[in-house]
């Protein structure tokens, strides 16, 4: 028998034991609510799964009616498989964990659908509703989209009755689709059956910039939307409106001004038969707020704006009807702050000065410190005044609306399915 010289001296296990201990707390520190982990099923009953998660000192629990929002059940599932769970508490008020098989299953259909967004692939469904607005495809855990307008052999102009009911005879239906548009946050993933089946895209491509010139405008419908611009089908080939197109105005996203589907009408800004790309533009069609501006402003004018964005070098500022003007760190304070963002924010209403116009250029300089105390005081005593007003204007048509609802109803019988009668309100 192995003998020790001290009885106190630890055993080579209780050594590894506290070890191995350690690391384990420190595995489940590292686990945190919204990771995706894979476990493995201890435990099946009607009330769910228990889970047991490599590096966690106890097991998780997937409650039963996370496993009915994908129409499963706990018995479809077997003790030992591994399965990919999502975190979503550390410790309910009976000190589990809880666990989700749905959300897990969610979040790797939302990454299905970006890569084949990204790769341009083309994915085959089942269409399982319809409605006036177009068709419903499950994709994994997720419901997509196919809006009417990308829906193939459905003609424009069809009544709405009619449209209806050719939709609801594709329910049960294979579809073959495209994805164009993912939106985690708003959970909107639409598709189009329309681009799926281009197959002969780059043919009518060309036969298209054949046609078009540059300057003309045609009608088209927007098939999807990207961080830097819109994409429109022009009937066979898409064109693509940079964000800068879409609106004499600054535009963060394409979703603030379309949304697939809109019908359109755009400018032909460039062609280029080389590289097959067509340039559009919304903007051009609307009426150039520079081309006023001269008569609109003069320099030395008191204007007021709205901070529509902060840079290092200033802030741009939102002025009527439609235009960006430069509110230059120099013309901030005196002297300048280092950063702007001391001074001004976005979305701040401000009384500032016009010090130069170079409307060929697009350009308006702003300027804050040549405003005097005593305007920036009269000009908070207007918007005071105004606010007034409006409260007192919005607080008389709330009064109208009220006695409007206490006005007397007439009584009207209304059969019920005994033959009795009853009165119904109505206005």
């Amino acid at each position: 028998m192995q003998q020790f010289d001290s009885p106190t001296a630890p055993m080579p296990n209780d050594m590894d034991f506290a070890t191995l201990l350690e690391a384990s707390f420190a595995e489940e520190d590292q686990l945190e609510r919204g990771d995706i982990v894979t476990g493995t099923i201890v435990a099946v009953d009607e009330q769910g799964l228990i889970i047991s998660l490599e590096g966690a000192m106890r097991d998780g629990m997937v409650q039963r009616k996370d496993l009915e929002r994908m129409n499963a059940d706990a018995l479809d599932f077997n003790v030992g498989d591994d399965i990919d769970v999502m975190i979503m508490r550390m410790e309910d008020e009976d000190g589990n964990l809880v666990l989700s098989v749905s959300q897990a299953q969610q979040t790797e259909d939302w990454k299905n659908a970006e890569a084949l967004m990204n790769n341009d692939d083309v994915w085959e469904g089942v269409i399982s509703d319809a409605n006036r607005g177009g068709l419903i495809v499950p994709f994994g855990n997720l419901r997509g989209f196919v809006p009417a307008s990308h829906v193939v052999d459905l003609p424009r102009g069809m009544n709405e009755e009619d449209r209806k009911l050719k939709m609801a005879r594709l329910v049960g239906q294979p579809i073959t689709i495209k994805v164009i548009e993912v939106n985690r946050k708003r959970r909107r993933l639409v598709f189009s059956q329309r681009d799926a089946q281009r197959d002969n895209r780059e043919a009518r491509k060309e036969v298209l910039l054949d046609q078009l010139r540059e300057g003309e405008i045609r009608k088209g419908v927007v098939s999807g939307l990207r961080d830097f611009g819109a994409f429109v089908d022009l009937g066979g080939a898409d064109g693509l409106i940079h964000i800068s197109e879409l609106a004499w105005h600054r535009v963060n996203h394409p979703r603030e001004i379309l949304k697939v589907g809109d019908e359109v009408e755009v400018y032909i800004l460039r062609l280029d038969s080389e590289g097959k790309r067509i340039g559009l533009s919304l903007k051009r069609l609307q009426d150039n707020p520079w081309a006023k501006v001269e008569e609109l402003y003069h320099v030395g004018q008191l204007v007021d704006g709205t901070v529509s964005r902060v840079a290092q070098f200033g802030a741009f500022i939102s002025l009527d009807p439609g235009i960006e003007a430069l509110l230059h760190t120099s013309q901030l304070s005196e002297p300048p702050p280092e950063d702007p963002s001391l001074v001004v924010h976005e979305g701040q209403k401000l009384l500032m000065r016009v010090i130069s116009i170079e409307a060929e250029k697009q350009r308006l300089g702003l300027s804050l410190k040549e405003v005097t105390d005593e305007e920036k005081d009269r000009w908070k005593e207007t918007l005071a005044s105004q606010a007034e007003a409006e409260a007192e204007a919005a607080e008389a048509e709330a009064e109208a609306e009220a006695a409007a609802d206490e006005a007397p109803v007439a009584e009207s019988p209304v059969e019920q399915e005994d033959g009795s009668a009853e009165a119904e309100v109505g206005v």
